[in-house]
């Protein structure tokens, strides 16, 4: 198989699980053009910080960024509260934050929120910097899921309590390579 022939594939092999499409890379683009033509309507004026959350998110933050109509600083943080295929509930910071966010616009990019522990973790840390205000955007969200209590301010896309992989997604280290999403068959 050469570099191009995994891109449009309708069924793959991760590891000990299949999957099979579930966002093509054109829905996939038009999704996140959305997503950036509304930050860049709402947040251009006021020179925001992005802080991709590593490692899910890297794919859909690049695209993300090449979409939006300003120039914008960005930085990385990594979180992580996964085991395999499901959330262990315990979070970790990995990597932290190196510039001051005190009095700044931050947007907080994710792949995906679904029960929103990481999340919460990451907004209570950050909250102790004095940032002026925190926004979350997420590509994918899993409202079945969430068990939290916090506005997220720009979701890409709900979705069912399915496993997915693709797109920067992975399981168990592997799979983040595909340009469009997969959800695992039942």
């Amino acid at each position: 198989m050469n570099n191009n022939d995994f891109r449009a594939l309708q069924t793959i092999q991760v590891g000990d699980k299949k999957f099979k499409l579930y966002l093509s890379k054109a829905e996939i683009h038009q999704i996140v053009s959305q997503l950036a033509k509304r930050i860049s309507n709402d947040l251009r004026d006021e020179n925001p910080l992005f802080l991709a959350v590593l490692n899910g998110s890297f794919i859909f933050v690049a695209d993300l960024m090449r979409e939006l109509d300003f120039d914008a600083e960005i930085s990385f943080v990594k979180m992580s509260s996964y085991l395999g295929t499901k959330s262990t509930g315990n979070v970790e910071q990995l990597i932290g934050i190196n510039e001051s966010i005190e009095n700044r616009t931050i947007v907080v990019l994710e792949d995906i929120i679904d029960t929103g522990i990481s999340m919460e973790a990451m907004l209570q840390q950050l909250k102790t910097y004095n940032p002026k205000s925190i926004h979350l955007c997420t590509l994918l969200f899993k409202p079945g899921k969430f068990v939290k209590n916090y506005h997220i301010r720009y979701i890409g896309k709900e979705i069912d309590d399915d496993f997915i992989v693709g797109y920067g997604l992975d399981y168990d280290g592997k799979g983040r390579k595909y340009s469009q999403i997969y959800t695992i068959c039942q």
